[in-house]
């Protein structure tokens, strides 16, 4: 009996190293603009080229502007970050998807589109949220930008096996809840160094109803749980979604594929290092109230006092109310909100925009808010026109932009200013990240941050679910 890490892990093996590292084969290898520029160079000095350059693929997503493609990019260190991307792209005939191109956006949005990402791989990035491609039963992981060098120049990394801790989520998600509440829920309970030398492998039957939009957000948040990876094993959902996909199988090489991805799952029976259950029956929408994923409560409970956390977290948790402006029992609900972000790797797919849509639709964004809204891909970003979301939101008052990171992380034109307080539904929440040093981030679902902007302040999206509707 084994797991799907010990299946796949063994598959990708190519020997074990004197320093009881594994030398891994990495079948998918995904690149953007911010961390391959120094790896690309460090390749040049050694007079190296990429190996397996037909398992590279590119785009551009992090440091880009989301309000217009002109170019050259008003920054002129994103400008050059992209041309970098786009002549060792060229250079070494890697395909990219770059600004404008039809399958151009966040990396962990197009990899799944595109069928690239597909169960038993391994698959690395020069960027943490990689773990989100686990949703299809791959080993995926981000790596450093030295990491980034070395599988370009071999295909391969020396990393150390994680554990693996199984995690059940029982019951059924009532509504307004989502998987990003489920995981924030999580990651509170385990902590942000909980995962620290796992993989996590999520099952039971709340993960087994979830669509794979939910299971890629589940999987998106393991690395803020302290996790190397996470991942979903790969069932009728997986197959499904990767039919028809540009570089999924076809003909009779699909119904191989297949064939062989139902053997990957992990065998029944098959043990972990770790195992825990979560209760989703009663998980209410979650916010976070600090400056880590795990400083959260649900949206109808009170901040807790730092003196009846464990002693390890007391300090960071003065510092964070302090920072945040919060006391120990107050409501996170009420908070007024400077800024509304709906986008990012973590929730910027059709179904998050879909659920943000349904809340503001013919309302307006309070005075005082700014609204954003973010696209994960290109094809996203055409899947919601033709739908008619973009108008949407434009009638609510939010602003419809083009697809990239943005606010997430506040690397390009999409910054806090000063202490704005920002509804987000992204992934983390760390002083600076959303580009102001003192800028205030409150981590919830996309349909949290559509009420939150409509309302002004932070609200309990149950109380506002339209009446016969579902938050996604």
């Amino acid at each position: 009996m084994a797991t799907l890490l010990d299946k796949v892990w063994d598959l990708h093996t190519i020997r074990r190293l004197p320093t009881g590292q594994t030398q891994l084969f990495i079948g998918l290898h995904l690149i953007h603009e911010v961390t391959t520029p120094q790896a690309f160079a460090m390749l040049r000095e050694r007079g190296l080229a990429p190996a397996f350059p037909d398992r590279v693929f590119g785009t551009m997503d992090h440091i880009i502007p989301t309000a217009s493609l002109r170019r050259p990019a008003a920054d002129p260190v994103a400008e050059e970050m992209m041309a970098t991307l786009e002549a060792n792209c060229r250079e070494h005939h890697i395909p990219l998807f770059g600004l404008g191109d039809a399958h151009q956006g966040i990396v962990h949005v197009i990899g799944p589109e595109l069928g690239l990402t597909q169960p038993g791989m391994t698959i690395a990035c020069g960027d943490s949220h990689t773990s989100t491609h686990g949703a299809f039963g791959a080993l995926a992981f981000g790596i450093g930008t030295s990491q980034v060098r070395d599988v370009l120049a071999s295909q391969c990394v020396a990393m150390e096996k994680p554990r693996l801790r199984r995690v059940r989520f029982d019951g059924r998600m009532g509504p307004g809840v989502t998987a990003k509440d489920l995981a924030l829920a999580m990651i509170r309970r385990l902590g942000v160094n909980g995962g620290v030398g796992f993989a996590y492998e999520y099952t039971g039957p709340a993960v087994d109803r979830m669509t794979m939009d939910e299971r890629m957000t589940l999987c998106n948040l393991s690395i803020e749980g302290g996790a190397r990876m996470g991942y979903v094993n790969p069932d009728e959902t997986t197959f499904a979604f990767l039919r028809g996909r540009p570089h999924a199988p076809s003909g009779d090489a699909w119904d191989r594929a297949v064939q062989w991805w139902r053997t990957l799952a992990s065998d029944t029976g098959a043990g972990a290092d770790d195992e825990r259950v979560m209760d989703v029956d009663h998980v209410a929408p979650v916010v976070t109230w600090g400056t880590n994923p795990g400083q959260s409560v649900a949206v109808d409970e009170p901040i807790p006092d730092p003196a009846a956390l464990p002693a390890g977290e007391r300090d960071a948790a003065l510092e964070a109310l302090q920072f945040m402006g919060f006391g120990p029992g107050d409501s996170v609900k009420g908070r007024r909100v400077d800024v509304a972000f709906i986008g990012s790797c973590t929730n910027g797919r059709l179904s998050d925009l879909r659920a943000a849509a349904d809340l503001v639709r013919g309302q307006r964004v309070a005075r005082h808010v700014r609204g954003l809204v973010v696209p994960g891909s290109r094809e996203v970003q055409q899947a919601a026109e033709r739908e008619g979301l973009h108008d949407v939101f434009a009638a609510a008052g939010f602003e419809w932009r083009e697809p990239g990171c943005s606010l997430c992380l506040g690397m390009n034109d999409d910054k806090l200013s000063g202490d704005q307080t920002c509804a987000s539904s992204s992934n983390r929440n760390f002083r600076g990240r959303q580009g102001s040093p003192t800028g205030r981030t409150l981590l919830m679902s996309p349909a949290m941050v559509a009420a939150a902007a409509i309302a002004g302040e932070v609200v309990d999206v149950r109380s506002v679910i339209p009446r016969g509707g579902a938050v996604a």
